[in-house]
């Protein structure tokens, strides 16, 4: 089973940890989640992360940050190794869902998954009904939903 490590400004780290904890309340010991405080050094980031995977145990881990370029991702950098820990930016909660789902998996798998996850999480909602959809017509189950 992979980790799951979320590195990013705070305190989305800790915040996406709990929506995914409310998702999956039994993926606890996989997934970690650090909070970079806007007046911490990145060496002391970087200590704490690497306190952090050490203390998890997993044999391997994906490291997800909230932004390519900022703090948390350029400590992330530093502490993958390309091999049993890979990175990804750009962290959104479908991503993190899809992840845990699917934490099994190896970790170029669980890689893929996530960007699938990342990337179809991220849609436009339209204000009105949608002018290329045709509504349905109503029918008997539909007024039996709630019975199912």
């Amino acid at each position: 089973m992979n980790g799951i490590f979320i590195i990013a400004h705070a305190p989305l780290a800790s915040a996406l940890r709990q929506c995914v904890l409310h998702v999956f309340p039994d993926c606890g010991d996989a997934v970690q989640a650090l909070d970079v405080m806007p007046n911490m050094p990145p060496e002391e980031t970087l200590a704490q992360a690497r306190i952090l995977m050490r203390q998890s145990g997993m044999p391997q881990t994906l490291v997800v940050t909230d932004m390519f370029g900022a703090t948390p991702c350029n400590v992330a950098q530093k502490l993958i190794d390309g091999v049993h820990s890979k990175l990804i930016a750009g962290v959104n909660l479908p991503m993190l869902l899809r992840t845990v789902s699917y934490r099994h998996e190896s970790l170029e798998a669980l890689i893929s998954r996530a960007m699938i996850g990342a990337t179809q999480g991220v849609i436009q909602v339209a204000v009105t009904a949608p002018q290329n959809q045709a509504r349905r017509a109503r029918n008997d189950q539909e007024l039996r939903d709630h019975q199912q």
